[in-house]
């Protein structure tokens, strides 16, 4: 009986602490999670003055800051398992990247599309499924 009640504490304790990372990389996400459509949307006029390509290698900028900063401090938060899912999920989304990244230049080099109209997406594709495998891992698997 006692010995049920502690896992149940300890149960509690442990999905507050997870809602907690959550609602943090939440909150230090939403810098990234506003610059990435900004800059994707100043990048994509191709006909810039300069005014316009200094908002958008700014902005560019800013957001990878940001990123790196949301990075950084998750990191430091996580234990080493979730370290682990992380670093996997990286790897299989920068795998999808360079995958996706050269069917793009094979397809530029062929003249189906455009290499600089796809390259932002890809990125941003790749950021995203970095995260939803992230987040899938992480619920499956605690």
């Amino acid at each position: 009986m006692e010995r049920s009640l502690y896992l149940r504490v300890m149960a509690k304790q442990q999905d507050q602490v997870t809602l907690a990372a959550r609602r943090a990389v939440l909150i230090d996400g939403l810098p990234v999670a506003v610059l990435g459509p900004v800059a994707l949307a100043l990048g994509s006029d191709p006909d810039q003055s300069t005014a316009q390509k200094a908002w958008w290698i700014a902005a560019t900028a800013v957001f990878a800051l940001a990123v790196a900063w949301v990075l950084l401090r998750a990191f430091r938060r996580a234990d080493e398992y979730l370290r682990k899912i992380q670093l996997e999920s990286m790897a299989i989304a920068f795998a999808a990247v360079l995958v996706a990244l050269q069917v793009a230049t094979v397809l530029d080099a062929v003249g189906v599309i455009q290499l600089h109209q796809l390259t932002q997406l890809i990125l941003l594709g790749g950021v995203a499924i970095w995260l939803v495998i992230a987040d899938l891992r992480t619920r499956l698997h605690r």
